[in-house]
């Protein structure tokens, strides 16, 4: 079963966060808290959206996807970025990545996005393989670019006038 994410999930998908983030070999960089999760998700000004994936028999949860919407020039259009798409190893290969995605896919429609994209790490494949057999188009020629820490404060620091933090 998916459904949409309430304030109820936030430590799962808190505790979700961190089993992706050690999958990726990242687990020092998942520093949100749940009361950040709190505020970006169910806050006055949500910053992103969650869908729940459960299991039917015993109600646990069994996957989380995080997606906010963005902007194309290029369309004019909005579209659907996707954050984290994460199923838990042993509800791995029972529908539910696919049910996420594909519910995705269906708010994509609905509210007239033009565009769902993520990322995936090269390094994995069983996701890339999975991707690729959904239709998937891998956009090779992109890099993605990421300031953060120093060399973003350095940047800040250079804005003109107004526009300084």
């Amino acid at each position: 079963m998916i459904r949409a994410a309430t304030v109820n999930d936030v430590a799962d998908i808190r505790a979700m966060i961190r089993e992706l983030a050690a999958y990726e070999k990242a687990v020092e960089q998942a520093r949100a808290t749940e009361e950040q999760l709190r505020e970006a998700l169910f806050g006055e000004r949500p910053a992103a959206y969650a869908l729940i994936a459960e299991d039917e028999d015993t109600g646990e949860t069994v996957g989380y996807a995080l997606w906010f919407p963005r902007f194309s020039t290029w369309t004019g259009t909005r579209g659907m970025h996707l954050e984290d798409l994460y199923v838990r190893p042993t509800a791995r290969g029972g529908g539910y990545g696919k049910a996420l995605l594909a519910s995705l896919a269906a708010i994509c429609r609905r509210d007239g996005f033009e565009r769902f994209e993520w990322w995936v790490l090269d390094w994995n494949e069983p996701a890339i393989g999975f991707y690729k057999s959904l239709g998937a188009e891998l956009l090779e020629e992109w890099t993605v670019c990421r300031l953060s820490g120093t060399p973003l404060a350095d940047l800040a620091a250079q804005a003109p006038g107004a526009a300084q933090p």
